[in-house]
């Protein structure tokens, strides 16, 4: 069974080249320790879905806590699942459209076909909020 952490946090002082280096360090490290995942911001807030083995994620949520560029930290959604939604990505970044008309439909083009749609409907939620 691999573990799935749904978290979302603040972080409204990012720029554009913070949420990549954020981006990078992740693709970089999550193969090392067997994680992948998607990660969403809308300028704002961070969403991000976590898969793997439990004391990998639980070792990862305790680094990212710690990460002072952004807080407010809370988990979402928690679960065992029998497969991946994400095996392919180390870390994938999923951009929300600025057309709010838009935005729903090119997201669910974007979201793995393997994710729970539990999940689907929160990050569907999380991509409409401003």
């Amino acid at each position: 069974m691999i573990s799935q952490y749904l978290y979302i946090s603040t972080a409204p002082d990012l720029n554009r080249e913070d949420v990549d280096a954020i981006l990078a360090s992740s693709q970089r490290n999550n193969p090392e320790i067997n994680v992948t995942g998607m990660l969403l911001y809308n300028g704002r807030n961070f969403l991000q879905l976590l898969e793997g083995e439990e004391s990998q994620l639980v070792s990862l949520m305790v680094k990212i806590s710690h990460d002072p560029r952004h807080t407010g930290i809370s988990m979402i959604d928690r679960r065992l699942v029998d497969q991946r939604a994400c095996g392919d990505w180390n870390m994938q970044r999923i951009r929300i459209s600025d057309n709010i008309e838009k935005r729903r439909e090119l997201l669910d083009e974007q979201l793995p076909a393997a994710l729970d749609d539990d999940l689907r409907n929160i990050v569907m939620n999380f991509a409409v909020l401003n």
